[in-house]
């Protein structure tokens, strides 16, 4: 072997150690931080609640999965749905649930052809409508997985808590992209509840999600990014959210289900809207969030070169070996803490291809023309 291609091939062993030391560091510093965690005994709050979901043309959503909502075993709760420009049958529906629950509030929004606006007006509205302090949030197209799921929600506040960070996770079906939708979001909440947890809250799913509306009105709500066509949920956690002040509920009984997208043109519009919030994340979240997939490509290149010249090959797969049973164990764990059953024969594959697939999106975001008035 020439001197200059021994050379190259340390470089790269010193790129394997690095990104193997980095990934294990993830997993067993933030994300074994989900299934080692142990909430703590539920409060004794049990004050008012308002629920706020928005909506628009979502008849059949809101026909399937808004009593589900309605029928919470709570004491004292207020259900605000925005009815925003709906042109379907949405009305009519409501309108009937109107007539059964008197915890129901509708705030509808006509449309204005001088007056373009996107989800967060409505969330705005909602807010607004809301006689209560502690809001939850959820999405039209949400079912809770239990009647105990607002409670359990609520149980996480104290006189210090201004956020509660849930798991919305997708209903299951047959096919690969149903497969890769629940796997992305579940890596996801892995990550942003392991962070949370470590004390680093940087952001929050709007179809699980509780915090304070007098905190809202406090810090101008969505005022600082009011031009950001997504991430109304997770841009206020990441601004506002602090170790002391946040607190998370995963357990089984409080996560929600939403109805996944079914077609791929549909998933990859709607991913490029979620990381269309990425970049104003503050600093120190983004180099976090940066390094770990980046550590990954540089993981399977360093990999995939070295065991193809066999350098050092017995090192060389026990790196490798070390990092994927530590990968399997948090993962199944994990998996177990969130509901997520079917993932674990597509682990390697996706864990291969995220990286690419969302540097892909992401980068396609940035080229797209931005639509500023997009309600979803």
């Amino acid at each position: 072997m020439a001197i200059h291609d021994s050379i190259f091939l340390l470089i790269v062993f010193s790129v394997l150690i690095l990104s193997t030391a980095i990934q294990l560091f993830y997993y067993l510093y933030f994300y074994i931080a989900v299934p080692l965690f142990r909430h703590p005994h539920d409060s004794i709050f049990k004050g008012p609640v308002s629920v706020i979901i928005c909506a628009r043309n979502e008849e059949d959503n809101l026909k399937k999965y808004l009593p589900f909502v309605l029928k919470q075993d709570y004491p004292d709760y207020e259900v605000i749905v925005v009815n925003d420009c709906s042109d379907d049958a949405s009305f009519e529906i409501l309108g009937t649930y109107l007539q059964q629950y008197p915890h129901l509030k509708v705030s509808t929004v006509t449309k204005d052809p001088k007056f373009a606006h996107n989800k967060k007006f409505a969330q705005f509205i909602g807010i607004r409508a809301a006689k209560n302090d502690i809001l939850l949030f959820t999405d039209a197209d949400c079912k809770p997985e239990t009647e105990k799921w607002l409670e359990g929600m609520v149980s996480q506040f104290d006189d210090k808590t201004d956020f509660v960070l849930g798991y919305g996770g997708y209903m299951r079906a047959k096919g690969l992209l149903n497969r890769y939708i629940r796997y992305d979001t579940l890596t996801i909440a892995m990550q942003y509840l392991g962070m949370a947890i470590r004390g680093i809250p940087y952001m929050g799913v709007g179809r699980n999600l509780a915090y304070r509306r007098s905190v809202f009105f406090e810090n101008k709500g969505f005022g600082s990014y009011k031009g950001v066509v997504s991430g109304d949920d997770d841009l206020f956690v990441n601004s506002i959210s602090r170790k002391k002040n946040t607190r998370v509920e995963f357990r089984k009984g409080n996560h929600t289900r939403s109805v996944p997208s079914t077609g791929l043109v549909q998933w990859l519009a709607q991913k490029k809207r979620h990381l269309s919030s990425a970049p104003y994340y503050k600093p120190r979240d983004k180099f976090l969030l940066a390094t770990e997939p980046v550590s990954r490509i540089l993981l399977y290149g360093s990999f995939t070169i070295l065991l193809s010249f066999l350098f050092l090959w017995p090192v060389v797969l026990a790196l490798f070996g070390l990092r994927l049973i530590v990968q399997f164990i948090v993962f199944f764990k994990v998996k177990k803490n969130l509901n997520e059953p079917g993932l674990a024969g597509f682990l390697i594959f996706f864990d291969i291809f995220s990286p690419v697939i969302n540097g892909i999106v992401y980068i396609s975001g940035k080229l797209s023309k931005p639509a500023k008035n997009k309600w979803k």
